[in-house]
């Protein structure tokens, strides 16, 4: 039959005469406390005939705790048994060690009488203080003085099972109301110091969190009901992709959480007060495995410069936009159901976005950008001016419509730049997580027309040669997904008084780790006078074609391609190449000349004619397998000479190491090259 314990022990020690030796031993089935229940205690008391002291000893093989979620096996305490008298009132007192299965070795003192109980468990550098009073009998009150936070991890278990606690210290004053046919309640304020905490699957986790909370926690049957306020003080935390490095100073929370019998949770309260940084007010509802079902969100920040370093970098770093600032503010807000975003609504209060590494720049983003997943809605939103690589665009003007989860350009946009003019001619977006597109990541759809833009700009701006010409062409589609653009159509390079049609590019991880770029080049009657003299190559008369199919960045380096260069006779261009160039050329492709004159004669010719030039080369695995004009065995054509002196040019080494030959580029046009004559 269940027994309170209270009644048990003075009943106990009020059978020791202290004029005689006595001991006395109980055995108890079952035994109840205010906050946890005992089953097969044992008490033996030994007290010898006029001692001041007896000794008592309580063991028992299981203490649970309950709804509070603490459970201790085969417990064992010892201690020494005083007998306090202090104005006619006897009261006992007994401090020595408890133990349990685990083996942590804890120091429990407890004193008592008939009314009242105080009892201090101490260990690891901490204490926790228990008290109950007579007049109060449901109601148990714990101060907790530097108390290790793996004390709570019961406590935390019981309304977070995943929960770990690794490191952190607790102060603070609880108290816990039992009252009979009611729920166990635990309510008071909580300092907590360095916590650390995470889950077996590592999807949420902290560490060096300061906090000063005020709880009130119920513990129902119909499930476990939480109310939670108070600040935050620094430390990291990680939910999934999300990751926050917190400030120093006090950020305010509000939590309300509301078990439910399928293991989920409603969240009627949800509230954040970061400074000008970001507040938030919300509501929501989690599933049993902690999927984020329903939310309800307002936002806003007034200052959003630290936004990016407190919140952002989880989702900045893997899209390569780690450095990404922001200036100005903005208010947000939305609503998910099913775990399907349904609505959406960002203002944007003179916002500018910009980039570590200068790779983007938008200027003073006023407006407002709004998404639907039922019925239409429209917004507007306008930028001042902006830079892409350092190179500025102007104002412009967007308006959308959102509906069924999609959102499109209601008409085309134009924007000068490079001293022409990009115009996105249609538009459409499809964010992550809509129902019909099964969770993917963030779509889009743009069809892009090139008018006039100044590659010697583009070139200048990228330190590259100094290139001249025009680019201009239709991409009928341009789709971004999965971190990776595709171009479908083409675009038309206007270089050199000639022509290069770019076509099936794409690019992976634009503003990621080692972006990837492949595309196929044609080059149609490019000016290699001019060419070579933009890049130091001695000097060429004559026109260039060719192809370069399955070109292959990777990190802006070349990984592979198949090149065929040539050159074409065209009416009224002469075909002549410089010695400097034959030398150039010759050091580029492992060549040596195959000249008519003898010995030394050719350094007396500045130009020689030619029939034909011609070269290519196959990337692989670092080795560039190169043929010219014609080839024979190992030998290969790549200057067919014409004319009096006659001189060609012949390469001995079809496989060259790639690196090795991009260094006789430099060097070539560095002029840092000497011929090889047979």
């Amino acid at each position: 039959m269940p027994r309170r314990l209270l009644p048990i022990l003075p009943l106990l020690l009020a059978c020791v005469p202290l004029a005689q030796a006595r001991t006395v031993a109980a055995r108890i089935a079952h035994v109840d406390t205010p906050v946890a229940a005992m089953t097969q205690v044992r008490l033996a008391l030994d007290w010898p005939a006029d001692a001041p002291n007896g000794r008592l000893r309580l063991r028992a093989a299981d203490v649970d705790a309950g709804a509070l979620g603490w459970r201790l096996r085969d417990v064992d305490w010892q201690c020494p048994l005083k007998r306090l008298v202090n104005e006619g009132r006897v009261r006992w007192h007994c401090e020595g060690p408890i133990r349990d299965r685990s083996g942590a070795a804890l120091r429990l003192a407890l004193e008592l009488d008939a009314q009242d109980i105080d009892a201090r468990l101490a260990g690891e550098g901490g204490a926790l203080t228990l008290a109950r009073r007579a007049v109060t009998p449901e109601r148990t009150t714990i101060d907790l003085e530097r108390v290790p936070a793996a004390w709570a991890q019961a406590l935390v278990h019981s309304a977070w099972e995943a929960a770990q606690l690794r490191k952190g210290r607790l102060d603070g004053a609880l108290r816990i109301d039992a009252p009979d046919a009611q729920p166990l309640r635990v309510a008071g304020t909580l300092a907590v110091h360095g916590l650390a905490l995470e889950t077996p699957d590592g999807a949420i986790a902290a560490e060096g969190v300061d906090a000063d909370l005020r709880l009130d926690l119920r513990l129902p049957d119909a499930g476990p009901a939480l109310r939670l306020d108070g600040t935050l003080h620094g430390g990291e935390w990680l939910f999934g992709a999300a990751y926050l490095a917190l400030p120093p100073t006090p950020i305010g929370i509000g939590l309300d959480l509301q078990g439910k019998a399928d293991g989920g949770w409603d969240l009627p309260r949800l509230s954040w007060r970061d400074g000008d940084t970001l507040q938030l007010d919300g509501t929501g509802a989690l599933s049993a495995d902690g999927t984020l079902q329903a939310l309800s969100l307002d936002a806003t920040s007034r200052d959003a410069h630290a936004l990016p370093a407190r919140y952002l970098s989880g989702w900045l770093g893997p899209a390569g936009l780690s450095g990404l600032s922001l200036q100005g503010g903005f208010d947000a807000s939305l609503a998910l159901a099913g775990g399907v975003l349904r609505t959406a609504d960002l203002r944007l209060r003179g916002l500018d976005v910009g980039d570590a590494q200068a790779r983007f720049r938008f200027d003073h983003m006023d407006g407002a950008l709004r998404y639907s997943a039922t019925t239409p809605v429209h917004s507007t939103f306008a930028w001042r001016g902006g830079a892409l690589y350092g190179m500025p665009f102007d104002a412009a003007a967007w308006s959308l419509e959102s509906a069924g989860g999609r959102m499109r350009l209601r008409e085309p946009v134009a924007l000068s730049f490079l001293g022409g003019e990009i115009g996105f001619e249609a538009l459409a977006l499809q964010l992550p997580g809509h129902a019909e597109r099964d969770g993917d990541g963030l779509r889009m759809r743009t069809a892009l027309r090139l008018d006039g833009l100044d590659i010697g700009r583009l070139a200048q701006a990228l330190a590259w040669p100094a290139f001249e010409g025009r680019l201009s062409g239709h991409i009928p589609t341009v789709r971004y997904a999965d971190n990776r653009i595709d171009f479908d159509g083409g675009m038309a390079m206007q270089l050199f008084d000639g022509r290069v049609d770019v076509s099936s590019l794409s690019i992976e991880r634009p503003f990621g780790v080692a972006p990837t770029v492949t595309s196929d080049l044609a080059l149609q009657g490019l000016d290699l006078q001019a060419l070579t003299g933009v890049f130091g190559f001695g000097s060429i008369e004559g026109r260039l074609h060719g192809r370069i199919d399955g070109l292959r960045l990777v990190d802006w380096g070349a990984t592979a391609f198949d090149a065929e260069l040539h050159t074409e006779r065209t009416p009224g261009v002469r075909q002549r190449i410089s010695q400097r160039a034959v030398q150039d050329i010759s050091s580029v492709g492992d060549a040596s000349f195959v000249t008519s004159l003898q010995g030394k004669a050719i350094a007396l010719f500045d130009d020689f004619g030619y029939r034909g030039i011609g070269i290519s080369c196959r990337l692989r695995n670092q080795v560039c397998r190169m043929a010219g004009l014609h080839s024979a065995g190992n030998a290969f054509t790549i200057v067919d000479g014409a004319g009096l002196p006659r001189l060609d040019v012949v390469g001995h080494n079809r496989d060259v190491d790639w690196p090795t030959l991009v260094e006789r580029l430099a060097a070539a046009a560095g002029g840092d090259v000497a011929p090889v004559i047979d």
